[in-house]
């Protein structure tokens, strides 16, 4: 088990901030956890020990919001996230640690930026298969690699403005049947050492925390304070994950 204290000075935040996330924002910051423990561990060993604890945390979010998601959008969405599931699994050795500190990073200061910078959406888009198949494939992709599918998933979901509830529950099915898809090949690949599973057993009691606090925060907290420091960290974390991939 990992015993360095500067590791879970930055895993325990980052298990808490993406079970609120899930709980209560539509889990959209969840690629902030590698970024985070990519600070002190790999990128790869980083991905290993969040998927149990997402796994947890996907059983405690499809409790608190049961029933609220768009099933025309997934049934679009799941199959093109599992070729992408596919892709990422048949790729995976070989991305080099350095490779995936650049993709987690690049993707944490896009989305970042993107997030900034947008302007705003007057009109709703209606549902394409074409488009929810092209980003549900990124969407497994990038999840199964570094947990980073909420950024595509975003660009596909939000611009058809879903009602708030409607929206996280179809984030939480989607990410749901994501993370467990994933754990038969993160099994294969050998990501699940004693010393991963110990480290995710430890954490592992933040992820029902996280989420119960999230769906409280989702009926009484404007949602904006949250995102905005939330990105303002999840910006300065990818920086510094660009940076090093750059000079690495």
């Amino acid at each position: 088990m990992i015993t360095d204290p500067l590791f879970y000075l930055a895993a325990v935040p980052a298990v808490l901030i993406v079970g609120i996330s899930k709980g209560g924002f539509g889990g959209g910051l969840g690629l902030l956890a590698v970024p985070m423990m990519s600070l002190v561990i790999s990128p790869i060993q980083a991905a290993a020990i969040m998927l149990p604890i997402l796994c947890l945390m996907d059983l405690v979010g499809l409790w608190s919001f049961r029933g609220k998601g768009d099933f025309s959008l997934l049934k679009v969405l799941i199959p093109a996230s599992l070729v992408g599931i596919i892709v990422g699994a048949l790729s995976f050795n070989y991305l080099s640690e350095r490779s995936l500190e650049f993709i987690v990073g690049a993707i944490a200061v896009l989305f970042t930026l993107n997030y900034w910078l947008r302007p705003k959406q007057r009109e709703a888009k209606q549902p394409s298969t074409a488009r929810g198949g092209f980003w549900g494939l990124i969407t497994g992709f990038t999840s199964f690699s570094v947990h980073a599918g909420g950024p595509p998933l975003n660009i596909y979901l939000l611009p058809l403005q879903l009602e708030k509830s409607a929206y996280i529950g179809t984030t939480i099915i989607m990410f749901a049947a994501i993370n467990y898809l994933k754990v038969i090949p993160y099994a294969v690949l050998g990501q699940f050492s004693m010393a991963n599973l110990s480290t995710a057993a430890v954490l592992a009691i933040l992820a029902p925390i996280g989420v119960r606090m999230g769906y409280w925060m989702h009926h009484r907290i404007d949602e904006k304070w949250f995102y905005r420091i939330c990105f303002v960290f999840l910006f300065v974390t990818g920086s510094k994950l660009l940076f090093d991939a750059i000079i690495g």
